[in-house]
């Protein structure tokens, strides 16, 4: 079975919505520079993958790894109802981040389709009502649709070597690993490059430059994020916090610097999550 290390599986969900399509309708074929997972809850649908067109049923998941250009195609009298997912900062052992080694991005599973499907319709009545702390819900319930696709014995039996890491590859992966459980572990401390670079005896500059390649952005863009996460988190789910709280509690002592980087990052002021 293709291994997740429990202690970094933290994807970010870009996007989650549901759709529904009745009539003819087609899409431009497009990709991405993330993961898409694209899951048929009802009715059928045609998708062009690459340059082969496949009629997709009821009960089917597209995973679209980066680059994979696809779209949809809908005939006369075609209807169906689906969830897209969008989300990175995923890897598996051995395999690229942001990719699953599949074969195909067309997976049918076999032991764990009722188990999946049912997280689906989860998914929906949870987005349906918007209860707080619904965002994080609906997180949990992304992760355990992955964990379901890679314990299935159909998923297994799709894996190829074509994806596989050379050993540098694996290296600068397990630095890249090394360095975001430092981050969760110690984000509310003062954290620099010196810091990692003195805890992990590599060079800031290579620890930049591999992070940069593997992640898409700077160890303290990442540091940002995670702690501007965790801060909203807890602005949405405890009645007592404040914002002066929040942003001790996440490493920063600055409460209006704090708030300068929450609004930049999810366009609205830390006061207004409390409101909510």
């Amino acid at each position: 079975m293709l291994q997740l290390k429990s202690k970094n599986f933290n994807p970010e969900i870009l996007y989650i919505f549901d759709c529904k399509n009745n009539g003819e309708y087609a899409n431009q074929h497009h990709c991405h520079d993330h993961l898409e997972m694209s899951i048929i809850i009802d009715g059928a649908v045609d998708y062009v993958i690459g340059d082969k067109r496949t009629r997709i049923e009821k009960d089917t998941i597209l995973l679209f790894n980066p680059g994979v250009y696809h779209h949809e195609i809908y005939d006369a009298g075609m209807s169906a109802t689906q969830i897209h997912i969008g989300f990175r900062n995923f890897s598996l052992q051995g395999v690229p981040r942001d990719n699953f080694p599949f074969k195909s991005s067309i997976i049918e599973l076999n032991e764990f389709k009722t188990d999946f499907f049912n997280v689906c319709q989860e998914m929906l009545i949870e987005k349906a009502n918007g209860c707080p702390g619904y965002d994080l819900m609906l997180k949990t319930l992304v992760m355990k649709l992955i964990i379901f696709i890679l314990r299935d014995s159909g998923t297994n039996q799709l894996e190829t070597n074509a994806l596989k890491l050379s050993y540098e590859e694996q290296e600068k992966q397990a630095i890249v690993t090394d360095i975001i459980d430092y981050l969760e572990d110690h984000h509310t401390e003062e954290v620099s490059l010196t810091t990692l670079s003195q805890t992990l005896y590599i060079s800031s500059t290579y620890i930049s430059r591999v992070f940069k390649e593997e992640t898409g952005e700077s160890p303290i863009n990442y540091l940002i994020k995670l702690r501007l996460e965790r801060a909203k988190n807890l602005l949405e789910n405890d009645r007592t916090i404040t914002v002066k709280k929040a942003a001790n509690q996440v490493g920063y002592n600055d409460a209006y610097y704090f708030s300068k980087l929450f609004k930049k990052y999810y366009g609205a002021a830390p006061s207004a999550y409390l409101k909510r």
